[in-house]
């Protein structure tokens, strides 16, 4: 009897989601938004040590998203952000430098486009809320070095994402949005700062010339913006 319950809440199961998934809707939206990206970060760096400093940015932001089901769709996210970074409380001593200072590591371009898939939440109502999880990708591009180390290298890399926001129908066409973004992103830095080897003390060359940190950026991810129906 056990198992003959257990299979009959299966069948009930299947054929749920067999029913969400077979009422397709084939609907496409385009949004417009305004996204603050702002890096929760922290670093492990290397033979200098300290933490890391990276700067909050905003940008433009377009997306598109396709419903495949009434209540489910996938959204792709496009937008490029620039970001200036500095390392905090490094000690520089075996460089004749200050126990505790600051090393301008320039700025650098990140290209992330992430993919999610989201459930909405049906309501019956103009208020349109969903969830939604997937995959970034981060391409980091045009990395400048700054003023004091001769070179940083940025390594791309995959991360999870997740998402909560919703949606409020201006009209049938148009509504307005509000999303929030946790994108769980850490990458492998290599800086090149071989240039600040003393004379005297040669031997620190080929140390400073790959000095490796681990990032955690985990920037939270927040955008306004609008959206249409197409």
């Amino acid at each position: 009897m056990k198992n003959l319950r257990l299979n009959l809440l299966a069948i009930a199961l299947l054929s749920g989601i067999t029913t969400a998934f077979a009422q397709q809707k084939n609907e496409w939206d385009l949004r417009i938004r305004a996204i603050a990206v702002v890096p929760q970060e922290s670093a492990t760096i290397g033979v200098i040590g300290g933490g890391i400093n990276i700067s909050n940015t905003v940008v433009p932001e377009l997306d598109f998203t396709y419903f495949f089901a009434n209540n489910f769709s996938a959204e792709l996210i496009l937008a490029t952000t620039k970001h200036k970074a500095h390392t905090t409380g490094s000690n520089l001593t075996a460089i004749g430098g200050p126990a505790s200072a600051d090393v301008d590591l320039g700025s650098v371009w990140l290209l992330p486009p992430t993919l999610t898939l989201q459930y909405h939440v049906p309501t019956g109502t103009g208020f349109k809320p969903y969830v939604g999880a997937g995959l970034n990708y981060t391409f980091f591009y045009s990395a400048n070095k700054g003023t004091t180390v001769q070179g940083i290298k940025y390594q791309n890399t995959a991360s999870f994402a997740a998402q909560a926001g919703f949606d409020y129908d201006i009209t049938k066409k148009v509504f307005l949005n509000l999303d929030v973004k946790k994108i769980f992103l850490k990458t492998d830095v290599k800086v090149d700062a071989a240039n600040l080897t003393p004379a005297s003390n040669p031997g620190l060359s080929a140390t400073l010339q790959a000095i490796p940190a681990t990032v955690n950026i985990k920037p939270w991810v927040i955008g306004v913006g609008v959206g249409f129906r197409l």
